[in-house]
C-alpha cells in the first residue's frame, strides 16, 4: 500500500489516492444519480483505505456534503481527510464570491452539512473578479487558527492568482484540471508549487473516461477538443499502456492512477465514481508500483500534450 503524503506546510496527511465526489449527490451535475449509490461509493472508499474525500458545496448544492456526513458517522473521523470547497454564491445565481465573510459562512455551513467539527482542507473553489486573493486566504487562515479547518487550498486559480493568494505563504494546496492528456499545469504551475511547498491535486485525472481504455478510434466525436492527430496518439498510447497493465494484472485506469501516485509533483489523485465497484477497482492502484522504465515510458507516450 502506498505511503501517506503531507499536504503543503500543514499537519494534514493523506493517502495518495482520494475520492472525487461530484457523482455523490451531484444531481445538478449528472443525470440519474441515486443517493444510495453515493453512500455506497463513500463507504467503499473508506473501507478500501482511500483516505481523502473531496467534495464541494457545488456538488448537489450541499447534497454531496450531507451524504458524506451521513456515512462518516460510522467511521473514526481521525482516520480520513475531508476536503471541501466553496465560492458559488447561492444568493447571487451561483456566481463566484471570495468575500472573506462569505467564505467564513461557507465553512460553517459545510461543517454543519458534514456533521463534523473540522474540515481538513478547505478550498476557494473558483476565483471571483474583485476580491483581493490574499484577503480571501487570510479569512481562511483565521478559520484555520480557530480550528475549523486544517489546510488552505485554492482551485481553478491562474498562476498569478495563486501567487497573489499565497502572498503570506498560507496556501497549502492547489487543485486544478490535470491529466496525461491535459498537462498545462506541469508547465504553468508546478515550478512555483515546488518552490513554495504547495501540494497539487488533479481533478479529471482520467479525462472523463478517455484514459480508462473504454473508448476506441470510432469515439473521437465524443472528445472534440482533441485533433485527429492527438486522438490517434491517445489511442496508440492506450495500446502500449495496456501491455504494461497486463504485466501487472491490472486495468489501464489502474496503471494511469498508479502513474499519478508515483509522480512527486502530485500529492493526491481523486478519480470520481458513480458506483462502489469503480471505487474498489481504483483502490487497487495504490498497490501497484511502476518501475522507473514504466513511469518514463508512460510519460513519453503522452508527451504530445
Amino acid at each position: 500500500m502506498s505511503k501517506s503524503v503531507k499536504i503543503g506546510s500543514s499537519q494534514v496527511t493523506s493517502t495518495p489516492l482520494g475520492l472525487g465526489t461530484n457523482k455523490v449527490g451531484g444531481h445538478n451535475l449528472f443525470d440519474g444519480l441515486k443517493d444510495e449509490d453515493g453512500k455506497q461509493v463513500v463507504k467503499a472508499a473508506l473501507d478500501d483505505g482511500i483516505g481523502l474525500l473531496d467534495t464541494a458545496f457545488m456538488y448537489g448544492l450541499g447534497r454531496s456534503e450531507e451524504i458524506i456526513g451521513d456515512v462518516i458517522k460510522g467511521y473514526d473521523r481521525s482516520k480520513f481527510v475531508i476536503a471541501s470547497k466553496a465560492a458559488q454564491d447561492p444568493d447571487n445565481n451561483l456566481q463566484p464570491n471570495n468575500d472573506p465573510q462569505f467564505l467564513k459562512r461557507s465553512v460553517d455551513a459545510s461543517l454543519k452539512r458534514l456533521g463534523t467539527d473540522y474540515i481538513d482542507i478547505f478550498y476557494i473553489h473558483f476565483p471571483d473578479s474583485n476580491t483581493p486573493k490574499a484577503e480571501a486566504v487570510n479569512a481562511l487562515a483565521e478559520e484555520k487558527k480557530a480550528g475549523k479547518i486544517k489546510a488552505i487550498g485554492v482551485s481553478n486559480f491562474s498562476l498569478d492568482q495563486i501567487k497573489e493568494a499565497n502572498a503570506d505563504d498560507q496556501v497549502d494546496i492547489v487543485e486544478d484540471n490535470y491529466s496525461l492528456v491535459h498537462r498545462n499545469a506541469e508547465r504553468e504551475l508546478f515550478p512555483y508549487l515546488r518552490e513554495h511547498d504547495i501540494s497539487f491535486v488533479p481533478y479529471f485525472p482520467l479525462a472523463s473516461g478517455l484514459l480508462t481504455g473504454k473508448y476506441t478510434e470510432t469515439d473521437q466525436n465524443k472528445f472534440s477538443r482533441f485533433s485527429t492527430e492527438q486522438y490517434s496518439a491517445i489511442m496508440k498510447a492506450q495500446t502500449e499502456v495496456k501491455q504494461i497493465a497486463d504485466s501487472h494484472n491490472a486495468t489501464i485506469a489502474q496503471i494511469i492512477l498508479a502513474w499519478y501516485i508515483a509522480d512527486p509533483d502530485i500529492s493526491v489523485v481523486i478519480p470520481g465514481a458513480r458506483v462502489a465497484d469503480q471505487v474498489h477497482s481504483n483502490a487497487k492502484a495504490m498497490g501497484i508500483e511502476l518501475s522507473g522504465y514504466e513511469f518514463d515510458k508512460i510519460n513519453d507516450l503522452y508527451d504530445l500534450f
